[in-house]
């Protein structure tokens, strides 16, 4: 006797295409790109082939190509000429990522511009804000003394013309802090897009290459996320929503579509960050011929939509759009 349920039925090559559930298109993604104080022309990084750091001089005309491509949002991070301790580079008015925003915005009003709210590239010693003493002994990571930086950062991006803020330094408190400074300066319009979690992943190798963004001592697990810790990773998204974020954000984005799915039940929209070390495993294996490049970052992001992603920051952005045509 025959089956009557017949899966194969829907998988017919001129079913398939009608009944497919998830369907990327170019408004999905968000290029992040890196505008170096110190270039004169674009620096390739060796450890993201096809990535470069740009010189401020040129990130409008990089911009640029990404909006005809169909890409209509940037995220931004800057790599200072000078570092300090207090990073005071962060939030210069004439700093890296001000200047970006500022070209960006004029020669591209409608692309929307998102910034990277922390000061990892802008610190001597790497960590993510003003460090000091803790009752653990030794020197990590200061919240409440770093959540009044990262309000300098967050409203100085929005006087440039940022449309949307990204605090990325897992600071308790930090929505709400920035939330309150953007709206006491004028800025009520501005987003928050929260790293709201965060995990310590030993994806971000590549980036730290890329926004030369190294910590000198220690880690950054005090701060980020545990990777075996689900429901603190839920908790950590849900706290930020309450506190007013209007975009959660997960981060790195494929290995952890289980949390990215539980997050997106919350009902705020969610991005899905892609990140440096997913992009260099897939470009170094695709250069011997072990995967094909195509097939399989569409795939990937096709999943990462599929977990409840409604944003995907990837530096495939301009590819995967390419590929959609």
């Amino acid at each position: 006797m025959f089956l009557q349920r017949r899966m194969r039925r829907v998988r017919s090559r001129t079913i398939q295409p009608l009944l497919r559930e998830t369907t990327l298109t170019k408004n999905d993604f968000v290029a992040p790109l890196f505008v170096d104080e110190t270039a004169a022309a674009p620096v390739p990084i060796e450890s993201m082939p096809g990535q470069s750091r740009y010189p401020v001089s040129s990130i409008a005309t990089v911009a640029g190509k990404l909006w005809e491509r169909g890409i209509r949002a940037v995220l931004l991070f800057g790599i200072p000429a000078q570092k300090d301790e207090a990073a005071t580079g962060s939030y210069d008015p004439e700093g890296i990522v001000q200047q970006a925003v500022r070209r960006i915005k004029s020669e591209y009003p409608d692309m929307v511009v998102i910034t990277d709210v922390c000061a990892c590239e802008y610190t001597s010693h790497g960590h993510c804000g003003i460090v000091g003493g803790t009752r653990c002994g030794g020197k990590d990571l200061l919240n409440d003394e770093s959540l009044l930086l990262m309000n300098r950062i967050a409203v100085s991006h929005a006087e440039a013309g940022a449309d949307i803020v990204a605090p990325s330094c897992m600071l308790d408190g930090m929505v709400a802090s920035i939330r309150a400074a953007l709206d006491d300066s004028g800025y009520e319009d501005v987003l928050i897009m929260s790293y709201s979690t965060k995990f310590s992943s030993a994806l971000y190798g590549p980036f730290r290459e890329a926004a030369e963004s190294g910590f000198t001592f220690g880690d950054r697990t005090t701060y980020q996320m545990n990777p075996a810790n689900a429901r603190e990773a839920f908790l950590e998204s849900r706290l930020d929503m309450e506190e007013g974020a209007d975009i959660l954000m997960v981060k790195p984005a494929g290995p952890y579509l289980d949390i990215l799915a539980d997050i997106a039940k919350l009902g705020l929209p969610v991005a899905g960050y892609q990140v440096s070390g997913e992009y260099s495993m897939i470009k170094a294996a695709s250069e011997r011929g072990w995967i094909k490049e195509r097939e399989t970052v569409l795939e990937l992001l096709t999943c990462i939509k599929r977990a409840g992603a409604d944003l995907i920051i990837t530096y495939f952005a301009y590819d995967a759009c390419g590929w959609l045509e």
